[in-house]
């Protein structure tokens, strides 16, 4: 199929759209060390994140420690600290916002889906997106299905009104060229993310991208 057929495009949030991995370990890090448990360097949470919050929080705490009420407990201190320092680091990444002004004056359908809760999802993409009109924006919830699962986004292809297999996916994970593939969508890998070529590419990537405005070209 032609580029031009495309009508619509989802994105991924954390490593695609937005480079959070800063605030989003600081904040982890500080309820580690509240706890006595020991803390990791940024460029650790790189694999640390992707499969929400909660994994987050199992795959940040000691081995020994992974039970359900521990989880549970430093998930709940997390989403507090995070709730309140989510914009200190938080940035676009370069070119992002030059991509998405791109693909709206080209009249592409612009829609969100993470596996980051849906409250942050949406507060985030109206803080740093304000003037991008997407038509979906959802996290993870109780109505929205973690990825890989491809419900999210096959509702995302629903209600728009464009079918998976004009719809582009753009992601930085292994788990959302997953969901792609499964939605039977175009998947396109962010190398500028956190995860790695080699990663994007047994996901299933069609397309691997060094730059956002890449993908106008």
């Amino acid at each position: 199929m032609e580029f031009t057929s495309y009508r619509g495009i989802i994105f991924d949030l954390d490593g695609t759209l937005l480079d959070t991995l800063t605030d989003l370990a600081d904040s982890t890090n500080r309820v580690l060390t509240r706890h006595g448990f020991a803390t990791h360097p940024v460029d650790a949470y790189r694999y640390f994140v992707g499969d929400g919050m909660r994994m987050l929080v199992e795959r940040a705490l000691p081995p020994e420690h992974r039970v359900a009420a521990v989880i549970a407990g430093i998930f709940a201190e997390l989403h507090a600290d995070y709730g309140e320092n989510w914009a200190v680091a938080t940035r676009p990444y370069a070119g992002v916002v030059e991509l998405l002004a791109g693909l709206l004056q080209r009249g592409i359908v612009m829609s969100v889906l993470s596996n980051k809760p849906d409250e942050f999802t949406g507060i985030m993409v109206r803080k740093y997106f304000p003037d991008i009109p997407f038509k979906c924006v959802y996290g993870l919830s109780d109505r929205v299905a973690k990825k890989p699962d491809p419900a999210g986004a096959l509702r995302i292809a629903t209600e728009t009104g464009i079918k998976p297999e004009q719809t582009l996916y753009l992601g930085d994970t292994l788990v959302d060229m997953k969901t792609a593939v499964a939605a039977g969508m175009f998947p396109i890998g962010a190398l500028w993310g956190f995860r790695d070529e080699p990663e994007l590419r047994a996901g299933g990537a069609e397309l691997l991208l060094q730059h956002p405005l890449q993908l106008l070209a």
